[in-house]
C-alpha cells in the first residue's frame, strides 16, 4: 500500500482536531459555533467525540468566511445561512451552481494539503 493517499481516498469523517486545523480556528470555537448555528450538527462516535463530514467542513468554512472575512455578526451570519438555504435548497445537497472553479476547489485543496502534510509527518516518523 502506498504511503500517500490518492485523490479518491477521502475520509468520510474527520476529528475536531483535524477540522480545527483545516478551518483555521481552535476546537473551542467549533464547539461554540455548534451552539449558535442549528444547521451545524456533527455526528458523534461511540466515545462521544465529534466526527465531521465533508459537508460539515464546507459549512464551517462558510461560517468562518461570513464571520471573519465579511465581518458579519453571529446573528447576521445565521440569518444569511438560513436565507441561502431557503433561496436555494439544493445548496444542502451540494447541487448548487458554482461561482468559480477556484472558489469550489479551495476547501478541497486545503483538505488535500492537510492530508499530504499528515502523510509526510508519518513518513518522516517511520524514517527516524
Amino acid at each position: 500500500m502506498p504511503p500517500f493517499k490518492t485523490d479518491t481516498d477521502v475520509r468520510l469523517y474527520r476529528s475536531i482536531s483535524d477540522v480545527s486545523e483545516l478551518v483555521g480556528v481552535k476546537p473551542h470555537v467549533l464547539r461554540y459555533w455548534e451552539t449558535q448555528f442549528s444547521m451545524l450538527r456533527p455526528r458523534k462516535n461511540r466515545a462521544g467525540n465529534r466526527m465531521y463530514r465533508p459537508e460539515d467542513v464546507k459549512l464551517l468554512l462558510r461560517i468562518k468566511d461570513l464571520l471573519y472575512a465579511r465581518r458579519f455578526t453571529i446573528e447576521g451570519a445565521r440569518k444569511r445561512l438560513l436565507e441561502d438555504r431557503r433561496e436555494n435548497p439544493q445548496v444542502e445537497l451540494g447541487l448548487e451552481e458554482r461561482e468559480s472553479p477556484a472558489e469550489e476547489s479551495a476547501p478541497q485543496t486545503r483538505i488535500l494539503l492537510h492530508e499530504l502534510r499528515n502523510d509526510l509527518r508519518q513518513l518522516l516518523a517511520r524514517l527516524k
